[in-house]
């Protein structure tokens, strides 16, 4: 069973995955209409497919899964990629392990991060995989120092902690991207959202089958329940 915090959504997602833009949007934005800025908090887990199946998102899968998820939430920041193929972000990593370094400065800070990472890649066509695009991020988060994090990922100290979700990402625990959990044993995979590839990934279109936000409002006030309980 996955461990969530009292007052706490885990949320696994990969930083270059479509749906999870659209699921880190939906949070933000509906804690914020709920009112429960200071009463939930987002724990970032890594969902590192890059390691789990032993090789980067294609990008023919994420072009085609954008133009649905925009539809989706068009606020979220979303660009077509605007930088020429080879600079194409082929990991996450080390960005994924600065979400998790940032943690030692708090809850807001890595939060801010992880959303800030999201828009760079999906709005701006930034090469997350490099160590200068990541900083140059997170010197834009107020909530971060970025001179702190730059010594954390120097030393490595977050690296362990990055790669250890991958055991999370198994039968039983995290099975996709987004993947969300609460403190009462609640999982919800892709909350609200039902797509299927009219053909094979990659190579056609895809149909969305279902949506409904609604749910991030139940994800959410269950979160703020737990830390009153």
């Amino acid at each position: 069973m996955i461990g969530v915090l009292p007052g706490t959504v885990a949320v696994y997602a990969d930083l270059a995955c479509p749906w999870a833009h659209v699921a880190v949007h939906r949070l933000w934005r509906i804690r914020a209409e709920l009112g429960l800025v200071e009463a939930v908090r987002f724990d970032h887990r890594a969902v590192l497919l890059e390691v789990v199946n032993r090789g980067t998102l294609p990008k023919p899968v994420i072009d085609a899964e954008i133009p649905v998820a925009a539809e989706m939430e068009p606020d979220a920041g979303w660009r077509p990629w605007a930088e020429p193929d080879w600079r194409w972000p082929v990991s996450r990593l080390l960005a994924a392990e600065a979400v998790q370094a940032a943690k030692e400065q708090g809850p807001t800070a890595s939060e801010a991060l992880d959303r800030a990472l999201r828009r760079a890649f999906f709005a701006d066509s930034a090469c997350i995989t490099m160590r200068h695009v990541v900083l140059d991020v997170a010197g834009s988060v107020p909530e971060v120092d970025a001179g702190a994090l730059g010594e954390a990922l120097d030393t490595g100290r977050a690296r362990a902690a990055t790669l250890a979700h991958v055991a999370d990402f198994a039968p039983g625990g995290a099975v996709t991207s987004p993947h969300l959990f609460t403190a009462d044993g609640g999982s919800w995979p892709n909350p609200g959202v039902d797509y299927r590839w009219a053909g094979a990934p990659g190579d056609s279109a895809v149909v969305l089958k279902s949506d409904d936000p609604s749910v991030y409002r139940r994800i959410l006030i269950v979160a703020a329940d737990s830390a009153r309980g």
